[in-house]
C-alpha cells in the first residue's frame, strides 16, 4: 500500500518527467512520436522510482525504451534540477514500457466478439488440432 508521501513524490516525478521527455522529443524535431508517463511507483524507502511509459506508435516502443535507459543519468540530473526544492534526493529511475493499453484492447476485443473462440476454435491453445 502506497503512503501519501510516496504518491505525492510519484506525482511530482511524473509531471516533471513528462515535461523532460516531451521537451526532448520536440527539441530533436522528432515527429509522429508520443511519449507519456502513465504511472510512477516509488518504493517505501523512496530510493527507487519505477516509471511506466506509453509510447505511440507501439512499434517504436522498444527502441525508445533503450534510448531512454541509456540516457537515464542525464534524465535524472535534469529531473533533480527541477525538483530540488521539493526533494532532497531524487530516487533512481527504472523505466518500463506500460502495456496496459494492449491488455485492455485484448480484453475489449474478446468481449466484443472479435475473437470469439466458439466461432474460431483455433484461438484456443488446447483446441488446436495437430
Amino acid at each position: 500500500m502506497e503512503t501519501n508521501r510516496q504518491k505525492k513524490i510519484g506525482s511530482v516525478i511524473q509531471k516533471d518527467l513528462v515535461d523532460i521527455l516531451q521537451g526532448e522529443v520536440r527539441k530533436n524535431g522528432i515527429s509522429n512520436l508520443v511519449i507519456s508517463v502513465s504511472k510512477v511507483s516509488v518504493t517505501s524507502d523512496l530510493s527507487i522510482a519505477k516509471v511506466f511509459l506509453s509510447v505511440f506508435p507501439q512499434s517504436k516502443a522498444e527502441e525508445i525504451l533503450i534510448a531512454i535507459k541509456s540516457n537515464t543519468p542525464l534524465i535524472k540530473h535534469d529531473l533533480s534540477q527541477r525538483v530540488k526544492l521539493q526533494l532532497r534526493k531524487v530516487p533512481n529511475l527504472i523505466f518500463y514500457i506500460d502495456d496496459s493499453l494492449d491488455y485492455i484492447e485484448k480484453i475489449d476485443n474478446a468481449l466484443s466478439g472479435k475473437e470469439n473462440p466458439i466461432e474460431n476454435p483455433d484461438l484456443l491453445e488446447r483446441r488446436k488440432k495437430s
